[in-house]
């Protein structure tokens, strides 16, 4: 299985977090992971919430869901924001 490491945008902690996700994995199983992941990376400053969303960093659109990170472009270095 392919890993990107992508950067994620914490608007809730204005802060950004390091990430790894598979690339060939679908966007809906993807989100909770992240997460998952941002709670306990921030001490738990952040509560993971029951419906995340992932959104382009650089132009706000969401990710489509049912698509692959692959799929969807995203790539080692992409900017991705958690609301």
């Amino acid at each position: 299985m392919n890993r990107l490491n992508i950067e994620v945008y914490l608007p809730a902690m204005l802060k950004s977090f390091d990430v790894q996700i598979p690339a060939d994995m679908k966007l809906s199983q993807i989100t909770p992971l992240v997460s998952d992941a941002l709670a306990q990376m921030s001490g738990e400053l952040y509560s993971s919430d029951t419906s995340p969303i992932l959104c382009n960093l650089e132009d706000g659109n969401i990710l489509n869901i049912n698509m692959t990170a692959w799929n969807l472009g995203l790539r080692n270095g992409s900017r991705l924001m958690l609301i």
